[in-house]
């Protein structure tokens, strides 16, 4: 199912800055960074700083209205939900393409080491990066 960014613009402030990012992010195909689609913006006429575009794209992370994940350099990429329910990613650390992977095994251990510990309100983050068939092949 895809997000529907009318929900975000309903539950948060509606600034131009913030109108600028998501039609930006919607524009995209993938995973980008916070510099790329600051470039974006600014290369279509917007007018937002790239500290803003930080601080909206981190908004729109803990809303869990973007995904993100973390490249083995350690740079946070960006991208629309395209799925509501939670979700973990395959990520290549060569072309950037990435799988959206399901994994209630993760979920079940999760909720046990909560449990075990006695936490409550859990969340994880699980990235998994490696080389894509089409990469290993050239």
């Amino acid at each position: 199912m895809n997000r529907d960014y009318a929900g975000i613009m309903s539950t948060t402030r509606n600034t131009n800055q913030r109108r600028e990012v998501i039609r930006a992010l919607e524009r995209v195909q993938g995973f980008v960074s916070a510099q790329d689609l600051h470039e974006l913006i600014v290369r279509d006429g917007g007018e937002v700083a790239l500290a803003t575009v930080y601080s909206q794209l981190k908004k729109l992370s803990d809303a869990q209205h973007v995904d993100v994940v973390m490249t083995d350099r350690g740079e946070a990429l960006y991208r629309r939900c395209v799925d509501d329910s939670h979700h973990h990613h395959l990520a290549c650390r060569t072309c950037g393409a990435t799988v959206e992977v399901d994994a209630p095994e993760l979920e079940r251990w999760a909720h046990d080491i909560a449990v075990r510990f006695a936490y409550a309100d859990l969340h994880h983050v699980l990235e998994l990066n490696g080389t894509c068939p089409s990469c290993q092949s050239r």
